[in-house]
């Protein structure tokens, strides 16, 4: 988490490469029943046994009319609200489930399913149910072709379930052979997948919320957490296996040692404060102010969310995936990421993603800039705290 008020915007170690960067500084169908009136003189006319038929399928439809409860009103939710109900239902839809994304507009939960049975389910719940094509099943499917086949610097990929796809995104660095390639595999999956194009590149971005220096490099602290009744603070693990300890200066004196660091695979590291006063749960808002942290959550796709960074501070925008995968241009491959449309810049790598009170992410890198635009990935915390067993204090 940022320490409070503290803003650093001193020199930057740049681990810029020729590929994605981490941020490090130094209808629905509505049917109605319809009620056909057979006029006295049309039965007379028809047959006996017909005249027992249509009387008989005009007795049920009535009957059924009359019994058929009212369709239930989908819920206007809070985005985390929304977040726990997907993750309920994710559970007990099983093999029908299709993804889910929350709709800020209407405030309400979509739920992508692939049978009716597993739509209604959704409605009772108060979501709105969507049939879809793809199943999570098949899109896991399309997802495992291409790190098998496709594996390529300068790469990412996310379901999307808006779009109902796997949606692959190559930077401005995938060209000739290999993104004849990668297109060849993208279309190779048909309705599943479809490509796109970033014009910046997918890098690691060293820096974070308030500074952090260690060894002339600079991240940004993610959240301050507790480990077994001690402070310690989460940030991004490009930062810890580049660097072992930290300052909050760039020539000042120590203030934490790495304790636990996971990276590549995944983006998180660990470090233990050298002096044992606890460190308040807050994120630096860079306006005077902070933003008070009570706890850590998952992220919902269509949910709007913040970040802060040492490099550019404070800024807004959406998630549009979960589970990502990126292919850094350096060579390094980390799954299991948030994708959104905040920007970034070296130096706020390891910086907090959070929406309200609740702690979301951890920078970990992307493509662009803040002038540009560009999309920024952000390892989950709850799944970095879980790994090194600790919680935000």
């Amino acid at each position: 988490m940022c320490v409070t008020g503290r803003s650093r915007n001193s020199g930057r170690l740049h681990l810029r490469d020729s590929a994605p960067h981490m941020l490090c500084h130094g209808p629905h169908r509505r049917f109605v029943l319809q009620h056909r009136r057979i006029s006295k003189k049309r039965a007379t006319m028809a047959g006996s046994a017909v005249v027992a038929l249509v009387v008989a399928g005009v007795t049920f439809q009535t009957a059924n009319a009359s019994e058929v409860s009212p369709s239930p009103t989908v819920k206007s939710l809070t985005a985390t609200a929304a977040g726990n109900l997907a993750s309920t239902l994710g559970k007990s839809l099983g093999a029908d489930a299709a993804g889910s994304y929350y709709d800020a507009t209407s405030k309400a939960l979509v739920v992508n399913v692939v049978s009716e049975r597993a739509a209604e389910t959704v409605r009772q719940a108060g979501g709105e149910a969507r049939l879809v094509a793809n199943s999570l099943g098949e899109l896991t499917s399309a997802r495992r072709t291409l790190t098998d086949k496709a594996t390529i610097p300068g790469t990412s990929w996310a379901v999307d379930p808006v779009t109902d796809k796997v949606v692959v995104t190559a930077d401005r660095t995938v060209k000739g052979e290999a993104l004849s390639k990668l297109d060849s595999v993208v279309k190779g999956l048909g309705a599943k997948a479809e490509l796109k194009r970033t014009a910046g590149e997918f890098k690691l971005l060293i820096a974070g919320g308030d500074a952090i220096w260690g060894s002339g490099a600079r991240c940004s602290l993610g959240f301050n957490v507790v480990k077994g009744g001690e402070p310690y603070f989460l940030t991004a693990g490009h930062c810890t296996e580049a660097v072992r300890s930290w300052s909050d200066s760039q020539t000042g004196a120590e203030i934490g040692a790495n304790a636990a660091s996971a990276f590549p695979g995944t983006d998180y590291g660990l470090v233990k404060y050298t002096s044992s006063v606890a460190h308040p749960s807050e994120v630096d808002l860079y306006n005077g102010g902070t933003q008070p942290i009570t706890g850590a959550g998952e992220a919902t796709v269509g949910q709007t969310v913040s970040r802060s960074g040492s490099t550019t501070q404070v800024h807004s925008g959406q998630v549009t995936g979960l589970d990502a995968t990126v292919n850094y241009g350096s060579g390094e491959i980390v799954n299991g990421l948030i994708r959104t449309t905040v920007c970034a810049e070296p130096g706020d790598s390891g910086g907090a993603l959070f929406a309200g009170s609740t702690a979301l992410g951890l920078t970990s890198g992307g493509s662009g800039d803040c002038s540009s635009g560009g999309e920024t990935f952000f390892q989950p915390v709850p799944d970095a705290l879980a790994a090194v067993g600790a919680q935000i204090g």
